[in-house]
């Protein structure tokens, strides 16, 4: 079903779905930017269309909805733990196309990699999808040479223009949520990045490992793990058991974001950590999102969304470091 409605009656649908779901969109937040007097765009909890950011690129990913920086798995007394309870609401998100492509990757492996993590799943399965039409590609974006440019996996498609929206209702539970004039329309999605990236195919580990390219990160990257944190497709975490004060045999164990690039990632029994070099950390993060997840998944993890290049303080390039090694594997090939 697609219909056409007012920025008013949008806001009244909304109210009214607010009563059984949580509703999450971009939202600004005033002077909290990384820089002074800068704002900050994340995902929080909206009412209306007007509190919705689609005019720039949100700083981090709706994942934190679904699979939260810092989670509390259980509590723990002496003698027994206790699941938290949980929120009863549904979850609906309104994201763009390659966020909407980025859940499929986290699902992967959440809920099918040899088993299925019960925290996330109870969290997703509350979740319905709303895809936002994205016109025009922003600073850093290469959806488009990652194939994320588009979808029609969506619960409900939304464009918004003026004072107008348009829903494209594909889910027949949310039909009685909102009435209007049937339209005929297409979603947009960017045809077009400034940014375009060629990707090695049948990548040989033992020759990427040694390229020099990678020593150029070992002096650049200062290993603070913003990539990994604003990246929609990261997954990775660690564990940490807090105890209370008032009782040291009494708790929480979170589960909480941990990133391939900060120190104590590999640190093992022993005291042996692997990947020490920031250059080697940098080849690892690469060859997952666009080798080693494809060999398992049959497609790469990476979905060309840019967070990473526009969150890192060294100006470090993601795309660029995919063009370098592509560059780099031609050229050695070239010379056998």
């Amino acid at each position: 079903m697609k219909i056409s409605l007012s920025k008013k009656d949008f806001n009244e649908s909304l109210l009214a779905l607010s009563k059984e779901y949580k509703i999450f969109a971009p939202k600004n937040f005033k002077a909290e930017g990384r820089f002074s007097d800068t704002d900050l765009v994340r995902y929080a909890e909206v009412t209306s269309v007007e509190e919705m950011v689609w005019s720039t690129k949100s700083e981090y990913s709706p994942k934190e909805v679904t699979l939260p920086m810092s989670e509390v798995l259980f509590y723990f007394t002496e003698k027994e733990y206790k699941v938290p309870d949980s929120d009863e609401k549904g979850i609906i998100i309104f994201l763009r196309s390659c966020d909407m492509h980025a859940v499929k990757r986290v699902d992967e492996i959440y809920l099918r990699n040899k088993f299925t993590d019960y925290y996330y799943k109870k969290n997703r399965d509350k979740v319905k999808f709303v895809v936002v039409g994205c016109e025009k590609s922003f600073e850093n974006c290469f959806c488009v040479s990652m194939g994320t440019n588009k979808t029609d996996e969506y619960n409900i498609g939304f464009q918004l223009k003026d004072d107008e929206v348009f829903l494209d209702i594909k889910d027949e539970s949310m039909t009685n949520y909102f009435s209007g004039n049937n339209v005929e329309f297409e979603m947009n999605f960017v045809e077009e990045n400034d940014i375009k990236v060629e990707i090695p195919e049948n990548l040989d580990l033992g020759k990427v490992k040694d390229m020099e390219l990678w020593r150029e990160y070992d002096s650049r990257c200062v290993a603070c793990g913003r990539c990994n944190f604003v990246c929609p497709t990261c997954t990775c975490y660690t564990t940490q058991d807090i105890y209370y004060s008032e009782n040291e045999n009494v708790g929480e164990r979170r589960r909480v974001w941990a990133s391939c690039h900060v120190d104590g990632f590999t640190d093992m029994a022993g005291g042996h950590s692997f990947r020490t070099k920031k250059g080697d950390r940098m080849r690892f993060k690469v060859m997952h999102k666009i080798s080693d997840y494809k060999k398992r998944f049959g497609y790469h993890m990476c979905v060309g969304c840019g967070r990473c290049d526009d969150a890192c303080p060294e100006y470090i390039s993601f795309s660029n470091s995919i063009n370098k090694l592509n560059a780099a594997y031609k050229n050695e090939e070239g010379d056998k």
